[in-house]
C-alpha cells in the first residue's frame, strides 16, 4: 500500500508498430457522437505521467502540467524513440478523433500512431506533424478496422526518433474521442443475488443479499448441485443500502445445514454464484493466504516444486545482471550516510519491488502473532513444520515461523550503525509493468532512517525474540539485542518523520503520529523482558488499556492495538484489572462493529468518520474481523464468531460488485491485481494472481487514472474495478495479506465451535388458538448447560423441505399469515450460544379453520421413491348442495407424469391434470367424500400439485 499515490511503472512499447501498414484511412470529420474519452491522464494535471511510458533512450517527466520527453539523439528511425500508453480501446468500424498539443526545443517531425502493442503489431492509423518551439494543436480523425477491448492490446504512441541530436519534446491535452462502448467496457456481470461465493459454515447463520426494488417479500429458493430445491423462504426488504446505493433484501437460509457443494440461491430469474456449505475452503484459505509471502520473497529463487511452474521465477535483487542488487545498497545521494547495507531478503511490499519497514513490520508481526495467539489460547497444530510449501518445510520449526523469519531478518538488516532503522529500500525510479524482480535494472537506494521504522523493528524483533527463545536461542538473542538498541535510539530521536515527498520509485509511508508506535514497541519489549523501564512506558502511555482501539481499525499507520493484543494474550506482570480493561476495549469495539453490520446490506466491519472507503479498505475489514475474533476469544459469545464469518462473506463475494476479493476463490475472483509479475492482463504469457491474494478493495478517493476514469460518482462499496492499472483499488500488499492470513487461520481453527454438544431436544409443540390464519404453539424448553439456549426456530415441515417460519427466544410462538382451511405440520429446533442446533422436536399437525363457506376440500397424501410416487386424494363436498358429477383439476409444478390412476377417468396435458367421476362415484352429497388415487413419475423432493379445483371451483386443502 502507498501512503501517497505515486506514478506507477508500465510496460515498454515495441517499435514494431511503425513497421506495419496502416489499416485505417485518415478522414476529415467530427468526433464520434458518444464523446467517450479513451486516453487516461492526457492532461497530466495531477503531476504524474502514469500510465504513459517511455522507450529506451527517452526519459519522461511532468513539467508545468505537460509531459516532456528528453530524447537521446543518434537514432535512425522515428520508432527508435517512443512515448505511449497501453490498454487503449478501439472498436472496428468506429470513428475516432485524436488531438494533442506539442512543441519541441529543436524543430523536428514526430508521428502519432494508433495500433497494436504486441505481435503482430497491426496498425490502425499514423499521422505525422512538424513540431516547432511554439506549442501547436494537432487533430486528425480516422476509422478503426481493429477491435481492442479496454485494457487489451490497443496502444497510442508518439514516434520521436530518427534525429541526430538530443531534443526535448513536450505534449499536453492528449485526447482520443470515439467508440460506442463506455470506458471500462461492459464490466464484469453483477449478480442480483449476492452470496459468499466460496462457502458458508455448517451450524452458523447463512445470509445473502438480494438487489431488488420490490417493497414486499420475495420468494427465494435454495437448490443443490443437482438443481433440486432443498429449501425456500421469503426475503426481508431492507430499503436502500447507504454504502452501496442498492435497494436490498436480506435472505436468511440458516435453517438449511446440509454440507455439500454447488448450492445456488435463486429469486425469480436471478441466480447467485455457486457456493458450498463446508468448512474445507476456509481451511485451505489458511494456507493459500500464507503462501502469498513465499511468492513475495526477495533474494531467493521461487521454485516450481513449491508454487508450480506458472509462478516459478529466478531470484530477484541479488546483484545478477540486470539487477543492481541489494547486498551493498547506499543511501540516497542527498543523504550522504557514508555506508552501505546488505539488505537482501525480505518480502517485496506489494506489486512493486520496494521493501518498507513500517509495512513489513505490521505484516511480520501479524504472521508471528497468528502463531503466538494459536499457541497461547488456540490450536497451533495446523501451523507446524511441513504445513506450508516452502524450502524450510522439514527443518523442525513451524513453517509459519520460517516464513516470518525471512522478513524479520530483513528488518534487522535495515538497522543503521547508530541504532536507528532505515525507513525503506527501493528503486530510484518506478519500474515498468510488467517487470519480474530479476529483470529490474534500476539503481537501489536506502531512504533516511525514521523513528517509525525504528520502533517497528524494535517491536517485531522483541516479539520474535520471545517466540524464538526456545526454538533458536541464538537468533532470539540477536533479535533482542537489535530491539534494545533500536528502542533506545528511537527514544533519543523521538520525532524523526519520514519524508512525505519521498515517493519516487516507492511509496512514502510517512506518518507524523508516533504515540502508537512507541506504545506498541514498549508493549513488545515489556512482554519479552519484563523490565520495569518498558513497563513504565506502557502504563504511562495515553494509549494504555485499549485507548487506541476504534471502529475504523488498525493498520501500518495506526499500530497501538497491536500492543494491546500482545498485552491481552501474553502473560505479564500487569494488574489483572488492567488486562481485563484491554480485553473489554476489544469487546466494546466488536459490539460497535456488530451494531453497524446489522444495518448494512453487505455487512463489513469498517467505518470511516466521513462514511467513505479508503485505499486498502479490505485490509481494514480483515483487521476489524480480527477484533471480532479476539472478542470471541475473550468472551466465548457466539455473536462475535458469527461476525467474523460475516466479514469473510463480504470479502469472498457478498458485496455489491460481485467479486471475491481473494484471488482464486469463488465464481468471480479478482484476477488482474496490480502486480509486476502477476500481469496476465498486460502480457498473456504471465500469470494472474495465485490463489489467496487479497485485493485492496473499494476506495472512494479514486487515486489512480483508471479509477478516476471509470468510477466517477461511485458509492463507497462500489468504487472498485478488477484492473491491473487501478493500483489504488486492486493492489495487493503484505500487510493486507497478513491480516487475511490471521483471520483465515482463526476461522479455520474455529470452523467447529468450541461447544459442539447440541442442546437437548425441545418438547413437541402443542397448538392452541387456531384460527383461519394463525395459531399459537408452546413447547417444553430445551436445555444446554455449556452455552445456554439462545433461541428456537419454528419450522414448517413441507414434504422433504423444512422452512423456518420464525425464530423466538422463549418457548411459545404466535404464528400469523397462514392460509385458511389448510393442513400444516410444525416442529421446533433449539440453538445454543455456540450456534449448535438440537435435534428436531416432534411434529404437531395443525389445520387452520375455514374462512367462510367453500365448495370443496382436498386432502392430498403421497409416498415417493427415487423416480416416482403414489398418491391418494380425498375430495370432500363442502358446499350446501349435492354433486351429480364432478371433475377434479390440478397443476403439476414440475415434469411429473401420471402413469396409472384409479377411481376416476384420468387425463393429462402438459402440467394440467384432470380426473372425472365414473358412474359408481359420480354423486357426492353435501358433506360427503370420495377417494381417488394415482401413480406418477417424479423425482425428489416430490413437490405437491397446486391449484386444485372441482367443477371449476377452487378447493381448500386440509
Amino acid at each position: 500500500m502507498r501512503s501517497l499515490f505515486p506514478a506507477r511503472g508500465r510496460r515498454h512499447a515495441t517499435a514494431a508498430l511503425a513497421l506495419v501498414a496502416v489499416t485505417a484511412a485518415l478522414t476529415a470529420g467530427p468526433a464520434h457522437a458518444a464523446d467517450y474519452e479513451r486516453i487516461v491522464n492526457g492532461n497530466f494535471s495531477a503531476g504524474s505521467a502514469d500510465p504513459w511510458w517511455a522507450s529506451a533512450g527517452v526519459t519522461n517527466r511532468v513539467v508545468n502540467g505537460e509531459l516532456c520527453a528528453s530524447v537521446t539523439g543518434g537514432t535512425t528511425n522515428p520508432w527508435d524513440a517512443l512515448i505511449g500508453q497501453n490498454g487503449v480501446p478501439f472498436e472496428a468500424g468506429q470513428q475516432y478523433t485524436m488531438s494533442f498539443d506539442a512543441y519541441a526545443t529543436t524543430p523536428q517531425p514526430i508521428a502519432a500512431n494508433a495500433g497494436e502493442g504486441v505481435s503482430p503489431y497491426r496498425g490502425i492509423a499514423r499521422h505525422e506533424v512538424q513540431l516547432t518551439p511554439t506549442k501547436q494543436k494537432f487533430t486528425f480523425t480516422f476509422t478503426s478496422e481493429l477491435d481492442f477491448p479496454d485494457a487489451g492490446n490497443g496502444q497510442i504512441t508518439f514516434q520521436l526518433g530518427g534525429q541526430a541530436a538530443d531534443n526535448a519534446i513536450c505534449v499536453d491535452n492528449v485526447s482520443l474521442i470515439g467508440g460506442v462502448i463506455p470506458p471500462g467496457g461492459p464490466g464484469a456481470p453483477t449478480k442480483k443475488v449476492q452470496v459468499d461465493q466460496v462457502a458458508y459454515l455448517p451450524g452458523l447463520p447463512k445470509h445473502a443479499t438480494l438487489v431488488s426494488t420490490a417493497t414486499t417479500a420475495q420468494t427465494w429458493v435454495l437448490k443443490n448441485s443437482a438443481g433440486s430445491t432443498v429449501a425456500t423462504g421469503q426475503t426481508t426488504p431492507k430499503g436502500v443500502d447507504t454504502l452501496s446505493g442498492d435497494p436490498v433484501h436480506l435472505i436468511d437460509f440458516s435453517s438449511y445445514d446440509t454440507a455439500g457443494t454447488g448450492y445456488t440461491l435463486t429469486v425469480g430469474a436471478d441466480t447467485s454464484f455457486p457456493f458450498a456449505i463446508s468448512a474445507d475452503p476456509i481451511k485451505k484459505l489458511r494456507y493459500d493466504s500464507l503462501a502469498f509471502f513465499y511468492h513475495q520473497r526477495s533474494g531467493i529463487e521461487i521454485q516450481a516444486q513449491y508454487v508450480g511452474a506458472t509462478y516459478a521465477r529466478p531470484a530477484g535483487h541479488l546483484n545478477v545482471a540486470p539487477n543492481q542488487g541489494d547486498n551493498n545498497v547506499p543511501c540516497r545521494s542527498d543523504l550522504n550516510c557514508g555506508y552501505t547495507l546488505d539488505v537482501r531478503g525480505g518480502w517485496y511490499d506489494a506489486g512493486d519491488h520496494g521493501k518498507y519497514v513500517v509495512n513489513g513490520g505490521i505484516s511480520a508481526w501479524q504472521v508471528l502473532n497468528t502463531y503466538e495467539r494459536a499457541k497461547l489460547i488456540g490450536d497451533a497444530a495446523a501451523l507446524g513444520d511441513g504445513k506450508l510449501a516452502i524450502p524450510e518445510k522439514a527443518n523442525g520449526v513451524p513453517d509459519i515461523l520460517d516464513e516470518a523469519r525471512w522478513e524479520v531478518e530483513f528488518l534487522l538488516k535495515m538497522q543503521a550503525p547508530d541504532g536507528m532503522v532505515h525507513h525503506k529500500i527501493h528503486d530510484a525510479n518506478w519500474t515498468a509493468l510488467p517487470t519480474l524482480p530479476h529483470q529490474d535494472s534500476q539503481v537501489r537506494r536506502l531512504s533516511a532512517t525514521s523513528t517509525a521504522a525504528t520502533l517497528n523493528m524494535a517491536a517485531v524483533a522483541a516479539q520474535a525474540a520471545r517466540i524464538y527463545e526456545t526454538i533458536d536461542p541464538a537468533f532470539s538473542a540477536k533479535a533482542l539485542a537489535a530491539a534494545v538498541k533500536a528502542y533506545a535510539a528511537a527514544k533519543a530521536n523521538p520525532n524523526k518523520i519520514a519524508d512525505p515527498n519521498d515517493g519516487t520509485g516507492g511509496g512514502a509511508y510517512s506518518d507524523t503520529k508516533l504515540t502508537d508506535e512507541f506504545y506498541w514497541a514498549a508493549a513488545e519489549m515489556y512482554a519479552t523482558t519484563g523490565e520495569a523501564s518498558y513497563r513504565a512506558d506502557v502504563t504511562g502511555s495515553s494509549l494504555y488499556k485499549g485507548q487506541s482501539i476504534d471502529d475504523r481499525g488498525y493498520d501500518w499507520g495506526s499500530t497501538g492495538p497491536l500492543g494491546d493484543i500482545t498485552l491481552a494474550l501474553v502473560p505479564t506482570g500487569l494488574p489483572a484489572a488492567d488486562v481485563a480493561a484491554i480485553k473489554a476495549a476489544f469487546v466494546a469495539t466488536a459490539d460497535k462493529h456488530l451494531n453497524q453490520m446489522a444495518s448494512q446490506g453487505y455487512p463489513a466491519p469498517y467505518r470511516e468518520p466521513d462514511g467513505t472507503y479508503v485505499w486498502g479498505s479490505n485490509g481494514l475489514v480483515a483487521n476489524n474481523a480480527s477484533v471480532l475474533a479476539l472478542a470471541y476469544d475473550f468472551t466465548g459469545a457466539a455473536k462475535y464468531r458469527e461476525g467474523v464469518f460475516e466479514a469473510l462473506h463480504y470479502l469472498l463475494g457478498r458485496n455489491p460488485v460481485s467479486y471475491s476479493y481473494v484471488s482464486g476463490y469463488g465464481g468471480q475472483p479478482v484476477r488482474n491485481v496490480h502486480h509486476r509479475h502477476w500481469a496476465n492482463q498486460l502480457d498473456p504469457t504471465l500469470p494472474i494472481a495465485p490463489p489467496g491474494a487479497l485485493s485492496g478493495g473499494p476506495n472512494s478517493a479514486l487515486q489512480d487514472p483508471i479509477a478516476a476514469r471509470m468510477l466517477q460518482g461511485c458509492k463507497p462499496q462500489k468504487c472498485f474495478v478488477d484492473h491491473i492499472e487501478a493500483y489504488s483499488l486492486n493492489e495487493v500488499t503484505v500487510n493486507w495479506n497478513s491480516a487475511l492470513a490471521w483471520v483465515a487461520n482463526w476461522a479455520a481453527e474455529k470452523s467447529s465451535p468450541a461447544d459442539a454438544t447440541p442442546p437437548t431436544t425441545p418438547g413437541t409443540p402443542v397448538a392452541s388458538a387456531v384460527t383461519a390464519t394463525g395459531a399459537t404453539l408452546t413447547w417444553t424448553a430445551s436445555n444446554d448447560p455449556e452455552s445456554g439456549v439462545k433461541d428456537y426456530d419454528v419450522i414448517s415441515i413441507e414434504g422433504d423441505t423444512q422452512r423456518v417460519i420464525t425464530t423466538v427466544t422463549g418457548t411459545s410462538a404466535t404464528l400469523t399469515g397462514l392460509q385458511p382451511n389448510t393442513a400444516y405440520r410444525f416442529a421446533v429446533q433449539a440453538r445454543n450460544g455456540a450456534g449448535v442446533k438440537s435435534a428436531l422436536s416432534g411434529v404437531v399437525p395443525v389445520t387452520t379453520k375455514a374462512d367462510g363457506p367453500t365448495y370443496c376440500r382436498i386432502a392430498y397424501r403421497a409416498n415417493g421413491w427415487t423416480d416416482g410416487l403414489s398418491a391418494s386424494i380425498a375430495i370432500t363436498n363442502t358446499s350446501n348442495t349435492d354433486w351429480a358429477s364432478w371433475t377434479l383439476r390440478f397443476t403439476w409444478p414440475g415434469s411429473q407424469k401420471i402413469t396409472q390412476g384409479w377411481s376416476a377417468a384420468w387425463s393429462q396435458t402438459g402440467s394440467a391434470v384432470s380426473a372425472a367421476s365414473v358412474p359408481w362415484n359420480s354423486r357426492v352429497p353435501a358433506g360427503g367424500s370420495v377417494q381417488i388415487g394415482f401413480n406418477a413419475s417424479s423425482s425428489p423432493p416430490h413437490a405437491e400439485p397446486t391449484d386444485f379445483t372441482v367443477n371449476g371451483q377452487p378447493c381448500s386443502k386440509g
